[in-house]
């Protein structure tokens, strides 16, 4: 088996790794590259892999940096499956429409900025093709990608629909194991369900995103943002909450919804200003069968946990800019959550120079984006081509990652030790990659490599 990793090796983006057993090439998860406009646009219309090599693509979940480029690959050519779990399916479907608006919008910035025709990096037409080329299996269904290769999705418990992937095949005569992890979820999060242990395989590839710390406690994110709420609320101000559409969101308002109905927290004016998160949370009520028991609880005594008192899901610009204008209290939850693009970057630029405001950054911010700026309390940030002194409070609430932390990134290393001959690790700036490959090894694994761009592995 060769295995090389095409992005999200070095790095939290661009997730895309080719898979070669006996002779077949199967990609697994195909992602968008988010940094620097001008770098990720270059760096996104060039596939560094022959397309026509490509038997089969698995997707793990719905994240952009990890579906993004799909339509890139079918402009490339790419006629085979793409498999997922249906509501992966059903989320892709919205979110690379969504992607490609974004492209065209800003392949007319770059056409203005270099004064000649830059064409966008796809276009609607080309996510209906890619749409077409999608097969989908539930959670413990196994399937065949290539002759003797099968398949099984694992609820991974990171957002709605991703998964675990367990991949069986025979090489050289002996029965072998890979897992692609994905995107390891956190236990006990909100909506969704624990993600699964996997206890044996041969060889494991999986993310260490948070492999050189911790979230805090999930046991105190309703405390917390309680806090945060009620002190914004002192202040007269709003709360600008820039979010991930897909599943951040979802668990945003829900996590309001317990604390409203409690009465921890006034009934407050509460915007969704993301036409993106309106579709996507409409998914969410397709898929109540993938929801942890909690949640149903939830629904049976309160109703739909996505809809508050004074909650507004806004869709039209002139919605949007009307907030701008209101005084507060009131909660803004807009796209991205990165800062980088969307609504939420209109409300920063209108929020963070009055201190009577607060940014609540509730998600992983990459390197050189306009959200881990704010998240390292810059007292100046550019937005919209503006410099403004960030005088709003700034607030961070990891206890809502989807991600597993450190420690339940090596507690599912170690459940593997026994077994793996190899675990490979990706999706991780270098500092978390080194903390969390040095711990795996101490938990007693026989072989760890951090994967590099564009390197090939061999086991």
């Amino acid at each position: 088996m060769r295995i090389t990793s095409y992005g999200a090796a070095g790095g939290v983006t661009g997730s895309k790794h080719v898979v070669e057993i006996n002779g077949y090439r199967i990609l697994f998860d195909c992602g968008m590259f988010q940094g620097h406009r001008l770098e990720a646009a270059e760096k996104n219309k060039h596939l560094p892999f022959n397309v026509q090599d490509i038997h089969a693509v698995v997707v793990s979940h719905a994240h952009i940096d990890h579906t993004g480029v799909l339509p890139v690959l079918a402009r490339h050519g790419y006629q085979g499956r793409i498999y997922s779990t249906p509501a992966t399916r059903d989320l892709c479907a919205i979110m690379l429409l969504d992607s490609a608006h974004i492209q065209e919008r800003d392949a007319k910035w770059l056409s203005r900025k270099k004064q000649t025709f830059v064409p966008p990096l796809y276009a609607d037409e080309d996510v209906h093709i890619v749409m077409e080329h999608f097969v989908c299996f539930p959670y413990e269904m196994p399937f065949e990608v290539a002759p003797g290769i099968e398949v099984t999705y694992h609820d991974a418990g990171h957002v709605l629909g991703s998964a675990m992937c367990e991949v069986k095949f025979e090489e050289n005569g002996e029965r072998r194991t890979f897992i692609f992890s994905g995107d390891i979820g956190r236990r006990a999060i909100p909506i969704l369900r624990d993600p699964w242990k996997p206890t044996d395989a041969d060889v494991v590839m999986m993310e260490s995103t948070y492999g050189n710390r911790d979230h805090g406690p999930i046991e105190t994110l309703e405390d917390d943002l309680a806090r945060i709420v009620n002190e914004t609320v002192e202040r007269k101000g709003k709360l600008i909450v820039p979010t991930f559409a897909l599943e951040r969101a979802q668990e945003f308002i829900y996590a309001l919804k317990i604390l409203e109905s409690e009465g921890r927290i006034p009934v407050l004016p509460v915007y969704v200003d993301s036409p993106l998160t309106m579709n996507i949370t409409e998914v969410f009520r397709l898929h109540t069968e993938l929801f942890d028991d909690e949640i149903r609880d939830v629904m049976e005594a309160a109703g739909d946990p996505f809809r508050l008192k004074k909650i507004s899901y806004t869709r039209s610009v002139e919605d949007s800019m009307a907030i701008n204008g209101m005084d507060g209290p009131l909660i803004v939850i807009a796209a991205s959550g990165m800062c980088e693009y969307g609504r939420v970057v209109h409300h920063l630029k209108n929020a963070v120079e009055h201190d009577n405001n607060t940014v609540l950054i509730i998600g992983f911010q990459a390197a050189y984006t306009l959200g881990r700026r704010i998240v390292e309390r810059n007292h100046e940030v550019r937005i919209l081509g503006m410099k403004l002194r960030l005088r709003a409070h700034v607030e961070v609430l990891n206890s809502l990652s989807a991600h597993a932390g450190r420690a339940g990134l090596l507690e599912f290393a170690k459940n593997l030790s026994g077994s793996a001959e190899h675990f490979l690790l990706v999706h991780g700036e270098p500092e978390a990659a080194d903390a969390l490959k040095e711990g795996i090894v101490e938990q007693g694994a026989r072989k760890v490599t951090i994967m590099e761009e564009g390197k090939t592995v061999e086991v």
